[in-house]
């Protein structure tokens, strides 16, 4: 009798290969580079999202952008608050257009995430912003902002950290190399020091082996899947897909996924990193279900393409900075991500 787990593989291969496409924009090649960041630059911190909780948070990440040698200016609602938001849709947008209209500043940092950068897409003058291409840097809900620069501005952003994240080490050389170096790195995830035989900390799981080229396209999970069906969402076709969560149970990881594979979105990449899915597991005594690992297997084994699991991006106190829309090569066997061109010009 045909087992559970063969009829999901078989079926989810069947939607991959044969659901028809979304109405997706080209997939986001970098037409044009922002300029690279240099000692004395002035830069923006907005809040796009959630507001920060108090004055030191803020104070912490102004004092980060100094520690990088540059210099913050901070938009006018970054202290406004609005329920659970950084100020009203309309105030948040406003402050990221009046930052790409200031020829004096020369990036735009989020100061942090939370939920609220789809709400603003509306708000959002891409016309401007594609006249006066600067680099974002942020991750978490800040994946909306990406994807929607990458559908309607046509230029590299860096999916790193947040202005308030902890920039540890690595965070830092990665990021430093990436925007003010013009570098093309390779990541690979750094030995952790354990007293074992085997690593366990910080491994790569390969779910199928080999190599793939292509556009670096992704982020959160669900803030990307919350974006099928807008026109704020980038094409995929021939991408290398990255994607990462926090906080969410094996289950939703799975309806996220099965929605991007309805949609037609996961049989067109190239291939799919899946970086640090961080606290996601089901906490209810009763969850007897799959494991992570196991949905990833099931929605992303079918697709033919190479894929691996456990890259260091995502909601962790170090990370990878990926630059969306540039041109990258991963090694799935290898667990490196290998950027192709330089993020900045």
């Amino acid at each position: 009798m045909l087992s559970r787990r063969t009829a999901l593989h078989g079926a989810l291969a069947a939607l991959s290969a044969g659901v028809a496409a979304p109405l997706l924009s080209a997939t986001p090649r970098a037409a044009r580079k922002p300029p690279r960041l240099r000692a004395g630059d002035i830069v923006g911190l907005v809040e796009p999202a959630g507001f920060s909780a108090d004055a030191f948070e803020l104070s912490l990440a102004q004092e980060t952008i100094m520690a990088m040698g540059l210099v913050p200016r901070t938009a006018p609602h970054v202290a406004a608050r609005s329920g659970y938001l950084a100020g009203t849709d309309e105030e948040r947008a406003a402050d990221i257009n009046a930052m790409y209209a200031d020829d004096a500043v020369r990036a735009v940092f989020a100061v942090r995430g939370g939920w609220g950068c789809a709400r603003i897409l509306p708000y959002l003058d891409f016309g401007l912003i594609r006249r006066n291409p600067k680099l974002l840097i942020g991750f978490s809900d800040i994946t909306a902002l990406h994807l929607a620069f990458a559908a309607r501005a046509g230029f590299t952003t860096i999916h790193g950290p947040n202005a308030a994240s902890s920039w540890g080490d690595l965070s830092w050389q990665a990021f430093r190399g990436l925007v003010f170096d013009g570098a093309t790195p390779t990541y690979s995830n750094p030995a952790a020091s354990e007293d074992r035989l085997v690593q366990r900390m910080w491994r790569t799981h390969v779910i199928r082996d080999g190599k793939a080229t292509g556009p670096l396209v992704g982020g959160n999970l669900t803030v990307l899947s919350a974006l099928v069906g807008t026109p704020y969402l980038p094409g995929f076709d021939g991408a290398i897909l990255f994607l990462e969560d926090v906080d969410e149970a094996e289950y939703r990881i799975d309806r996220m996924l099965t929605q991007l594979a309805l949609a037609g979105i996961l049989r067109r990449v190239a291939g799919v990193v899946f970086g640090q899915c961080t606290s996601c597991r089901a906490t209810g005594p009763s969850y007897g279900g799959f494991t992570l690992s196991e949905v990833l297997e099931h929605h992303f084994g079918p697709l033919g393409v190479p894929v691996f699991q456990g890259a260091m991006f995502g909601h962790i106190a170090n990370q990878f900075s990926l630059p969306v829309g540039a041109m990258a090569e991963i090694d799935a066997g290898a667990g490196t991500i290998r950027v192709l061109e330089a993020a900045v010009a």
